[in-house]
């Protein structure tokens, strides 16, 4: 029913529009291009969202307790996402992708996390991190034999996180050495997201400890190379999604795998994690959607008092701010995405949208299990599961206080005299 419905949506929209092109525009259509409030859509990015969101009703929704439950992403699931169009969204038609814009991309992670964050944080790191890297910093060769695949079958990781390196990523202790046409990987990743069902990784590792951070070069390699799953992490939320540490023995992966150039990997994973972050803040925003759409209605279907329980005004009080720190979230991740489509600064815009949108995530989450009070604290009703998920968005792609580290910087860069 799904197959391929984003990009064969979009080609029928620039037809459309290709027919109409001469078309002239009214003069209020005309205005609203030109002044578009940051929370309207283009046809395009509303044509996505609908479609994400019926994907994510129809085909994940019955799977998400049971995959909770089993800490297991339902092949099915990766399936139905490729299927959709939904893993290549900003990759061109011609290596197999959808064509999409980063906005787009953003929307269709924030409306898979309304009913799922675990299924929303592998189509994120999938496109904003790993296709992403290819995209902007491999050779021609490279788009042409990797982008196909990451487009239409194989799941994508990002291999940053070491043991010994989390806030700190350019402590890492992974090496790869040179011997003849390949290198060499021997080390250790942690926190690996997508790793246990991924076939294509993006591995950082050190060419030249003397250099310090400046060896540090990426790597695309293939699972079958000799990438060996030592852990699987078992964790509070996001359970569906793999967290896996990798080893990496002997490991040889041919020279001309090398994105970015020698020395690079530095470069691309401080660039990369900035685009990441807005779509952590869609992440987390879309499940502070879900879990205040899951959870309002109860309350006013629930009578204590003779009345509704969200009809008393400390409930509905809750609600408003509730709702409002939800439209904030929101305008900051969405003026952050907008920001990077247009081609402007947008680091702080980032930090800031991702460190909020953290914060309500829990906020409202949390809030949310006590507006349905006991029930709300039972697994059958799913909100106890959005708080679960929700405490992870302060910690991956840069911790709160990474974020406010950021913002602090530019405040006084801004404003030291």
């Amino acid at each position: 029913m799904f197959r391929n419905s984003v990009s064969r949506s979009l080609s029928s929209l620039r037809l459309s529009r290709s027919a109409n092109a001469t078309r002239p525009f009214s003069a209020s259509i005309s205005r609203l291009d030109g002044l578009r409030p940051l929370d309207v859509l283009s046809e395009e990015e509303e044509m996505i969202r609908e479609t994400v969101q019926r994907f994510a009703n129809e085909v994940v929704k019955p799977r998400v307790r049971e995959m909770d439950e089993n800490e297991r992403m339902d092949p099915e699931i990766i399936k139905g996402l490729f299927e959709q169009g939904l893993m290549g969204i900003e990759t061109s038609a011609a290596h197999g992708g959808s064509e999409s814009s980063f906005t787009s991309a953003i929307i269709a992670i924030e409306e898979l996390a309304k009913v799922d964050p675990s299924v929303s944080v592998l189509c994120d790191v999938h496109n904003t991190l790993v296709n992403t890297v290819v995209r902007k910093y491999a050779t021609e060769e490279q788009k042409e034999k990797w982008l196909p695949l990451l487009a239409t079958e194989q799941l994508g990781s990002f291999c940053l996180s070491e043991p010994a390196s989390g806030s700190d990523a350019f402590a890492l202790q992974a090496k790869a050495h040179k011997v003849g046409n390949d290198y060499v990987l021997n080390g250790t990743k942690m926190w690996i997201t997508n790793s246990y069902e991924a076939n294509i990784f993006l591995i950082f590792a050190n060419i030249d400890p003397s250099k310090g951070y400046k060896g540090i070069t990426c790597f695309i390699a293939t699972k079958d190379m000799g990438i060996e799953i030592a852990k699987k992490e078992q964790k509070l939320g996001i359970r569906a999604s793999s967290t896996c540490t990798l080893n990496f023995d002997d490991v040889k992966i041919p020279a001309e795998n090398i994105i970015g150039g020698e020395g690079q990997g530095y470069k691309i994973a401080i660039e990369i994690l900035n685009e990441g972050r807005i779509g952590i803040a869609a992440q987390m925003l879309g499940l502070a959607q879900g879990a205040f759409a899951l959870s309002v209605p109860y309350t006013y279907t629930r009578n204590q008092f003779k009345q509704p329980i969200g009809t008393f005004q400390g409930m509905a009080f809750s609600f408003a701010e509730a709702a409002t720190q939800i439209e904030t979230a929101k305008l900051l991740t969405y003026n952050a995405a907008r920001r990077k489509e247009a081609g402007l600064s947008f680091v702080k815009e980032a930090a800031m949208a991702k460190w909020w949108a953290s914060k309500v995530a829990q906020e409202v989450s949390g809030n949310a299990i006590e507006w349905m009070g006991g029930l709300g604290f039972t697994r059958e009703t799913g909100v106890e599961k959005f708080w679960r998920d929700s405490k992870i968005g302060a910690i991956y792609e840069g911790t709160s206080n990474i974020q406010l580290q950021t913002i602090a910087k530019f405040i006084q860069k801004e404003y030291t005299p």
